[in-house]
């Protein structure tokens, strides 16, 4: 009986990431309710979603307010522009949805005595000093700079999950969330994956920014919403991150991703973007002794199956 199941609201449910969440989510039994005002997510993604009984999209800014009418069992908020020149060309919509959009989110959880999941990212990290990341590292951030729409609007709504936490017992979690790939990331997304992929398939010059050193670590989407889910299942409500400790460089992953699809691309060197990490390496020590979590897919089966889905949208 579809009554007696329990009921997730998922903001940003259409995006890249929200959208294999929903996915999960039904296979587990539980309704979903997917919000989404379609600035970086695709109703495209969740199309196949659209025959399911259990499952409902809305098309819905929840900058603007959130009524909900039915029992609620899990709030999870991922609703947000997600790289530079998404949040470069919505800088104030990034602000609000992190702040604004976040305290809405946490009201409904309050309203409906649901659980809160909060998408944050490791960007909360900055530049960062410390090497690999651990969750008590407080970050190396620059608020005015062009990224400091989205760092900050993610430091401010771990702050605001914190708060709802102690002043009103709502029942939070936090994850931080790696650089992640896979299916359904959008082409002109801007981070490396998706210009290295489809400027490989394309045949052009891959462009790589500075001398390529700068590292990454890429866990594959159906790792991260795996634990995400554990983290749903056996949290508590401090940060965890979620991605994966196996890091490489940037001029090493465009490399890779030259030899999988075959291409005849050279390395184009780019001026570096300001503030751009040098490392980026999650310390999952937490992920593993809380959630049981850690990532299975390796870094070229990943990429094998990303590269085939960019393929099949070129």
């Amino acid at each position: 009986m579809a009554g007696s199941k329990p009921r997730a609201v998922v903001s940003g449910g259409a995006g890249f990431i929200g959208s294999h969440l929903c996915e999960e989510l039904l296979a587990r039994e539980v309704r979903v309710l997917a919000l989404d005002n379609y600035i970086t997510g695709s109703a495209e993604n969740i199309r196949h979603l659209q025959g399911n009984p259990d499952f409902e999209l809305r098309q819905l800014d929840v900058n603007h307010g959130i009524f909900i009418g039915g029992d609620v069992r899990y709030v999870l908020h991922f609703a947000s522009p997600a790289s530079p020149p998404q949040y470069d060309a919505n800088p104030i919509h990034t602000l609000k949805v992190g702040t604004v959009g976040t305290m809405n989110m946490l009201g409904l959880a309050r309203a409906k005595g649901a659980t809160f999941l909060l998408a944050s990212t490791s960007e909360v990290y900055g530049d960062p000093l410390v090497h690999p990341q651990p969750e008590g590292y407080w970050g190396n951030v620059n608020p005015i700079g062009p990224r400091g729409c989205y760092d900050e609007a993610k430091r401010c709504a771990e702050a605001y999950a914190m708060a709802y936490r102690r002043t009103h017992d709502v029942d939070t979690r936090i994850i931080r969330i790696f650089n992640t790939h896979g299916p359904r990331m959008q082409v002109s997304d801007g981070r490396a994956v998706p210009n290295f992929m489809a400027q490989a398939i394309r045949g052009e010059p891959i462009t790589v920014y500075g001398d390529g050193s700068q590292t990454r670590s890429l866990c594959y989407v159906a790792d991260l919403v795996r634990g995400v889910l554990a983290a749903l299942d056996r949290g508590d409500e401090f940060p965890v991150n979620l991605g994966n400790p196996e890091e490489v460089t940037v001029l090493e992953l465009a490399k890779t991703i030259v030899k999988l699809a075959g291409s005849k691309s050279r390395i184009d060197h780019r001026k570096l973007p300001v503030d751009d990490p040098k490392q980026r390496r999650p310390d999952i020590s937490h992920a593993r002794e809380l959630l049981g979590w850690q990532p299975e897919v390796s870094l070229e089966d990943g990429l094998g199956r990303t590269l085939e889905y960019f393929r099949s949208v070129l």
